[in-house]
């Protein structure tokens, strides 16, 4: 019981970290835009900045301002490796 508590409150510890970094809360502007590995982290945090959404309709899951193809180089690649990487570690049934 003790270990289960430790645990959400070690998740909760998580998400606030992470929710911190979301895209689209005016941290970057044109003239300091979101790069490379802004993309990777926005793309990671996808899942998490998607629920966000639902609660606080100001949160954006994509930095409008971006430095244009390697910030969505960058975040295509995060969203294909954490979801795409996903099918490959299912196991299939045999038959």
């Amino acid at each position: 019981m003790k270990s289960t508590f430790l645990i959400i409150v070690a998740l909760v510890i998580v998400l606030l970290f992470v929710s911190a970094c979301a895209p689209g809360m005016n941290d970057h502007n044109k003239e300091k835009p979101a790069g490379f590995l802004w993309g990777i982290w926005h793309g990671w945090i996808a899942p998490i900045s998607l629920i966000w959404k639902l609660f606080v309709p100001q949160v954006g899951i994509y930095e409008v301002n971006n430095s244009g193809w390697t910030y969505d180089f960058g975040f295509y690649i995060a969203i294909i490796s954490g979801f795409g990487g996903l099918s490959l570690n299912r196991s299939r049934k045999k038959k």
